[in-house]
């Protein structure tokens, strides 16, 4: 079966050869892109679906969020609007909650906040591991995100546990642990930060976790200038994620590498802590993704539309720019750039249309919601 999507009154298919498209259609056929062009010139189809000058754009690829964790943090949450600082610490609240919820309680989780996500107009979502903390966890945390998301992170070098001999952690992380998980993760991630694992630590787990087939990503440079940045450019890492404290050593570093520098722009603030050099970096000619970070601690949402206003409002980006970082940088920061984040003929079919006839109506009203319907590999969402 084929679907027409005529009457698009701008479609933003991030591609050398359409570019930002006026009164155009699509055609879609078995999940792909199987035409682009103006409406006037439409191939027929099976069925076809009028939008009525709305726009049209690639769906959220959102490439750093906690898909799979339980509890609430919300108390925190107002405690640190009231003054109190962000620490890595009240990771382990949502441990214990994630430890103590069964297979089903971390399904329905999941499950809501991937349906809030593609109601969002998110249609490629990468999760990580990291509230487990011990084997067993970490392996129940990848099984249940594959079911959810495209792609699986494993992040058992989140922090130590409390109580846990260091040493002793990191030996299970780089084993036993990365034994289990790697089978459902394409990458491997680790916390560089103070409170977490040092530069030294890091290097090692990363390199464990790229001796057993995983790529490699960080949180890097969140709280401090921590050397994650310049870790994940000499390690060659897909991504370094938060990028909130750099130095110039760091934008230099970083726009002279293929590594992406992921922003959190609803993460910065939740935790009320500086907002990343978006112009500098992208002025440097660095690539960048925009994504949201979802976890029930410092960034609980999914909503992608929202960061993208928030990196226009608040980090100088041009919302070209802004949409660019959360279609076609997330996919290059996952490694999916072909197949993700963008609008092309023989590409999957992964859509948003917007109650707006241009997509920079998203930074123009910020916090509407404006999708209008959703197309993942073809099928209505």
């Amino acid at each position: 079966m084929s679907l027409l999507l005529t009457n698009i009154g701008e479609l933003t298919t991030h591609t050398e050869e359409h570019g930002t498209l006026h009164d155009a259609a699509v055609v879609i056929e078995d999940g792909r892109i199987a035409w682009i062009g103006h409406a006037d010139r439409a191939p027929a189809a099976d069925t076809a679906d009028d939008l009525d000058g709305r726009a049209v754009l690639p769906g959220w690829v959102d490439s750093h969020t906690h898909l799979v964790s339980m509890g609430d943090r919300a108390e925190e949450f107002i405690d640190r609007m009231a003054g109190r600082p962000y620490e890595a610490g009240g990771i382990m609240r949502t441990v214990e909650a994630t430890r103590a919820a069964t297979d089903d309680d971390l399904r329905a989780r999941a499950r809501w906040l991937r349906e809030e996500a593609y109601r969002g107009g998110t249609t490629t979502i990468e999760a990580k591991t990291g509230y487990g903390l011990d084997v067993e966890t970490e392996q129940r945390l990848a099984r249940i995100s594959a079911e959810h998301a495209e792609v699986i992170t494993y992040l058992g070098a989140h922090v130590v546990p409390a109580g846990v001999d260091r040493r002793a952690y990191i030996d299970l992380v780089t084993g036993p642990m990365l034994a289990t998980v790697a089978p459902y993760a394409t990458y491997i991630d680790v916390f560089c930060e103070q409170g977490a694992f040092d530069v030294e630590e890091s290097r090692e787990i990363l390199e464990a976790g790229r001796a057993a087939g995983l790529g490699v990503k960080l949180h890097g440079n969140q709280l401090g200038e921590s050397g994650g940045v310049q870790l994940a450019v000499e390690m060659g890492a897909t991504s370094v994620d938060h990028c909130n404290h750099l130095s110039p050593k760091d934008v230099d570093a970083l726009a002279g590498a293929e590594t992406v520098a992921t922003l959190l722009p609803a993460c910065d603030l939740s935790t009320r802590e500086p907002f990343p050099p978006a112009r500098e970096l992208v002025d440097a000619g660095a690539t960048i993704a925009i994504a949201s970070n979802c976890n029930p601690g410092s960034s609980f949402t999914t909503s992608m539309g929202f960061c993208v206003a928030t990196a226009v409002l608040q980090q100088r980006l041009t919302f070209e720019e802004a949409l660019w970082a959360a279609t076609v940088g997330g996919a290059t920061a996952l490694g999916l750039d072909g197949s993700a984040g963008r609008i092309s003929e023989g590409g999957r079919a992964d859509l948003q249309a917007l109650d707006a006839p241009s997509a920079k109506h998203l930074a123009y009203r910020p916090g509407v919601p404006l999708t209008h319907k959703v197309w993942s590999r073809g099928n209505p969402v």
